[in-house]
This record gives C-alpha cells, sequence and structure tokens, in this order.
C-alpha cells in the first residue's frame, strides 16, 4: 500500500522540539539570510525568547533582506505599537490574515484562519510545524508555566520548500491584491492577482515533480486541498501493521478517521494517543471526550499529557518496522483543522527520524502521561459528562452552521 504519491528522495530533514530548539535554529537560519525571509504564523508573541525571532527579522531586514511576515486575525491581531513601529522602520513587511471587523467571530466566514507555520529562508530551507512564535514557559491567556510546552517542528531542505515558498507567495500577493481592491488601487491589485496565479502555477509545477519515496509537504486550504492531511494520516493509519503513536492538542476526529483507529487497534495493531490533559479551552478540553469511549473499548490506549499544555501535531507508525511513516506539523485533528484552517504538514518516510520522534512520544507518556482507563473514563463524575456533551453538541452545532459535515 503506496503510503503519499508526492513524496520525493531529496530532502534532509531534522526534528525540533519545543521553542528552545527551534529559535535558535530560526535565528541561526535568519542572520545567514542573503535575499529573503518568508514567515507566517498564528501566533507572534513577543515575551521572552519569541522578542529573539522578532530581533532576527530586525535585522535582517535592516541588512536589505526582503522580509515578510503573515500573521492571523485571531492568533495574533495587530502588533505592539512598539514593535509595530521597530519593524516598519526596519523594513519588515506585515501583513495581518483575515482581521476580525467589528463583528468578530460572529460572522462563519471569519472561523477560516492562517494556522500554519511555516518559515522560508533564501528559498533553501523550511521550518514547518506546530510550534508558534511563543516562549515554551508562557501563556498568553494562563501567564507563566510551570513546565514548558510540548510542541514539535523540522527543518527540511530539499525540492519541498520551493513548494512551501510558492504557497507563501501566493497568499502574500492575494492578501496585497484584496488590500489594494479596499483601497480602489485597481491597477496594483490586478497585478497582485496575476502574481498570486503565476506563484499557483509554480507550486502545482514543483508539486509534481519527483518519485514517490521519502518526504512531501502537506498542504490544507478551503479550496483544492481540502482532505489532503486528514486523507494522509488514514492511509497511513490504514496500512499500519505494528503501532501507531498519535500526539495531537486538539483531538476530534471525525468518523472516518476514528473508524481508521478503531480498524487498527482490532487488527492488532498497538494504537496509542498522546492527548490534552490539561484545560485550556472549553470546547477543544470537553468536545473530545465524548469519542473517547468507543477508542477504549476497541484497546486504543489514551494518555494524558499533564505537565504542562500539549501542543503538539505529530503521529509517527510503524517506526521500527519496513515502511516508517511520520509527520510534523499544524494540523490537528479536529474540524476547526481539517475543515476550516489553512494548515501544513511535513510528510517523512525514514527510519531514523521516526524512531527519533517515537522515542520522544514514549518518553513523555511513560514520564509525563497519565493512561485514561475505561473503568476512570466511565466513572467520570456528571457535571464532567454533561459539559463535555454541551460542548460536543456545540461544535456539532458550529460545523453545521458552516455547512461542513464530518
Amino acid at each position: 500500500m503506496a503510503q503519499n504519491p508526492a513524496l520525493a528522495a531529496d530532502h534532509r530533514v531534522r526534528l525540533l522540539q519545543g521553542a528552545q530548539e527551534l529559535f535558535p535554529a530560526l535565528v541561526e537560519a535568519m542572520d545567514a539570510a542573503l535575499s529573503d525571509i518568508q514567515f507566517e504564523t498564528y501566533i507572534f508573541d513577543f515575551t521572552g525568547s519569541g522578542a529573539s525571532v522578532a530581533e532576527a527579522l530586525e535585522r535582517a531586514a535592516r541588512r536589505g533582506v526582503r522580509t515578510q511576515l503573515v500573521v492571523d486575525g485571531v492568533g495574533t491581531g495587530a502588533l505592539p505599537d512598539g514593535w509595530a513601529r521597530r519593524f516598519a522602520s526596519a523594513g519588515v513587511q506585515v501583513r495581518v490574515y483575515s482581521p476580525l471587523g467589528p463583528l468578530g467571530l460572529l460572522l462563519p466566514q471569519r472561523w477560516r484562519r492562517l494556522h500554519r507555520k511555516l518559515c522560508v529562508v533564501d528559498g533553501c530551507v523550511l521550518f514547518c510545524g506546530g510550534i508558534n512564535v511563543l516562549d515554551d514557559l508562557h501563556d498568553p491567556n494562563h501567564g507563566a508555566l510551570a513546565a514548558p510546552r510540548f510542541d514539535f517542528a523540522v527543518r527540511a531542505t530539499g525540492s519541498l520548500v520551493a513548494l512551501a515558498s510558492d504557497t507563501m507567495d501566493q497568499l502574500w500577493w492575494r492578501m496585497q491584491a484584496l488590500r489594494d481592491m479596499r483601497e480602489r488601487r485597481l491597477p496594483e491589485a490586478l497585478q497582485a492577482l496575476r502574481a498570486a496565479s503565476a506563484a499557483r502555477h509554480a507550486a502545482d509545477e514543483v508539486a509534481q515533480q519527483g518519485p514517490a519515496m521519502r518526504a512531501a509537504l502537506l498542504l490544507r486550504d478551503n479550496v483544492r486541498h481540502r482532505s489532503r492531511i486528514e486523507k494522509a494520516y488514514r492511509r497511513a493509519i490504514g496500512g499500519a501493521r505494528h503501532e501507531v503513536i498519535i500526539a495531537n492538542a486538539y483531538f476530534m476526529p471525525g468518523g472516518k478517521l476514528r473508524r481508521a483507529l478503531l480498524l487498527a487497534a482490532r487488527r492488532g495493531v498497538r494504537v496509542r494517543l498522546l492527548l490534552q490533559g490539561r484545560y485550556e479551552y472549553f470546547m477543544q478540553y470537553h468536545a473530545a471526550r465524548p469519542v473517547y469511549g468507543a477508542l477504549l473499548a476497541a484497546g486504543v490506549e489514551i494518555h494524558e499529557y499533564a505537565p504542562s499544555f500539549l501542543h503538539a501535531k505529530v503521529a509517527v507508525v510503524d517506526a521500527l518496522g519496513e515502511r516508517p511513516w511520520a509527520t510534523v506539523g499544524s494540523s490537528n485533528l479536529d474540524p476547526l483543522s481539517l475543515l476550516l484552517a489553512r494548515e501544513a504538514n511535513v510528510v517523512v518516510e525514514d527510519a531514523a527520524f521516526a524512531a527519533d520522534l517515537r522515542e520522544r512520544l514514549v518518553q513523555a507518556m511513560q514520564q509525563a502521561g497519565r493512561r485514561m482507563e475505561p473503568a476512570r473514563y466511565a466513572g467520570r463524575p456528571l457535571g464532567q459528562r454533561v459539559l463535555d456533551q454541551v460542548a460536543y453538541a456545540l461544535m456539532r452545532l458550529a460545523l453545521w452552521v458552516t455547512g461542513k459535515r464530518y
């Protein structure tokens, strides 16, 4: 069973855990940049180590590197005044994806967010994963954390970098065109749309090159790649022979993905899930729990991570077998990611990479996870079960409002 037809064999991919490993690698690449930096993130927070990334962007722009930053209108919003002035003075170009406006999230179309975390430097190196520009020991809503956030990213070189760069170019020029049209600068808007179309064509050509072997960049959008990431997960789980390990922050899989996990467990594959054990957001925390019952009954192991917030969106399948498969990215296994948001995951078929990721996940489950026993799940207090069902119903209602099936 082929794992993914887009895989190509010309890549070098390195796993990075947490901002403590990602940020120094990002800063090193930005400080060596010669021509351009493209950066997209959901959250850009300047507290603590997040400032080191901002300072690297500022330094690059001051020495003449074309520096483009896109942040999400919900995750980040407008930049702090001081940093906005510093970026403008240095020449860092900043765009805000889908600003909320006066009605905020009351408009369902505003639920489509830029959730991917991508950075391309000089068209040669890509950083992709689930890690925002956010200090490991700081949370905007909860303050200081006692332990670092659990999350991953990758540093990659190879043909997938061009696809990421062209995709980011396409979004940048579309946003530029929208801004020009709002300001009634129609000639500039048409020029920006032509640039976006050219970027899309280039991305299509890159995506079709190379044999199906080692690594690929999977993108999810609301036009042409609506289910690409979910299908990759289902394909890998469906082909699993020995083991599936998934770490996911906001876990509410749809029917097809749930069935893939259940079937894997029933045919003897050891399926382990490392999920959020600390309360972060009402909807994501409680809406996940009603799906636990069937999984536990089929023999799926569920481990809840408690020392800090689990923010990872990674998986590894048959890491010690003949066909190892792993993915690291921004996509949660919930309807917000799989149906609405722009997401990006890197898929890798490499024994050493898969074994490295597996070791870190197993260590987290053994040392920092609390296994959910079926009896403990069934014995949840009535109040918690009510909240779980309310959150689940609200999530289903939100999907109905968007017209999506999941």
